[in-house]
């Protein structure tokens, strides 16, 4: 199971997550805060963990998998 922080780390940490996803590094930190991408990613509006997982170096996952492992951490 990936954790939020593995997938984070993965793309060169907060800093470069936030700039592959057009957020601030504020925007990241919070997430990491919160074990969870936020609200719009659950409903479609936008796609944060394909981003990550596509930008991953040496950590293979996918959308799915990332996602699937942040709502087994918020239940």
């Amino acid at each position: 199971m990936i954790t939020l922080h593995q997938a984070v780390e993965s793309v060169g940490g907060p800093e470069q997550a936030a700039s592959h996803c057009g957020v601030s590094k504020r925007a990241v930190y919070k997430w990491l805060a919160r074990k969870r991408l936020p609200r719009t990613e659950y409903t479609g509006e936008t796609n944060y963990a394909e981003i990550l997982a596509d930008k991953a170096i040496g950590l293979n996952f996918t959308k799915e998998e990332l996602l699937n492992s942040l709502k087994s951490v918020a239940a």
